[in-house]
């Protein structure tokens, strides 16, 4: 097994892969970090090579303060991926992780005139849907701890950890202010294929809000939903990936010809 390659302070490439004809940058969800998407390195085909992003305040990047509004951080990242999109590439992100890899390709179009050959979006309403809900990243800790607790995506035994939980808060408040603060800009509308993923029993989000990304492409859409609710990117991991190895394939066989 080779050493994991580091591409830039946030882009990961565990199993560098130089012959793969099209590069994935995986976006994690809020409080994530690119761990959630190790179990992927070697279910998606070898033609592509996965590259989890770690965004500042977690994993290798724990010692950079994390970043709470969406324009400063897909900044950063553009800065960060523009020296490795030399080559085909698609963005996956879920949750938060959709909402970054949408504002991103919309960066990369507007001041660098490129854009990637797909974008899977995952357990995320369209961008022009406004949130419904008050926002939480700046209640209070223990009501802030109570909704991180009824989303359902931070383990018991970690909520229950007080060390852990205050290395943790910053990171969290930062993400889901990254979230609460976005404001839906139009422009025209992007020329990449968009597939939505999204869970049967997801009560965040559901099939008529990932339906609506259709909105945002010229390009082919497609939607698939999973069981489970919405970290059915875990519990349904092996239908998930299933999907979109078929689907990377057809990118990489289309590109091929």
């Amino acid at each position: 097994m080779q050493p994991t390659q580091v591409l830039h302070s946030s882009v990961t490439c565990p199993y560098p892969n130089p012959h793969a004809s099209l590069r994935l940058f995986c976006f994690p969800y809020a409080g994530g970090n690119s761990l959630i998407f190790r179990p992927w390195l070697k279910s998606l085909p070898t033609t592509v090579e996965v590259c989890p992003v770690e965004l500042p305040g977690r994993g290798i990047q724990m010692k950079l303060a994390p970043i709470s509004r969406l324009e400063l951080l897909i900044k950063s990242l553009a800065s960060t991926l523009l020296p490795h999109l030399n080559q085909p590439f698609a963005f996956f992100g879920h949750s938060m992780g959709a909402l970054i890899s949408f504002e991103l390709t919309r960066l990369l179009r507007r001041e660098y005139n490129i854009s990637p050959v797909h974008l899977f979006i995952s357990g995320r309403r369209a961008p022009q849907i406004p949130d419904p809900k008050p926002p939480i990243h700046a209640l209070p800790e223990p009501e802030f701890i109570e909704e991180l607790r009824r989303l359902n995506g931070t383990p018991q035994a970690v909520l229950e950890n007080t060390e852990l939980m205050q290395l943790l808060i910053p990171t969290l408040r930062a993400d889901f202010a990254v979230l609460e603060t976005y404001a839906y800009t139009p422009e025209p509308t992007l020329n990449v294929p968009i597939t939505t993923f999204g869970g049967l029993q997801d009560s965040e989000v559901n099939f008529d809000e990932l339906q609506a990304w259709q909105a945002q492409t010229h390009s082919t859409f497609s939607q698939q939903m999973f069981p489970g609710n919405h970290f059915f990117l875990h519990s349904a991991q092996s239908l998930l990936l299933q999907s979109l190895s078929q689907q990377l394939n057809r990118i990489t066989s289309e590109a091929s010809c």
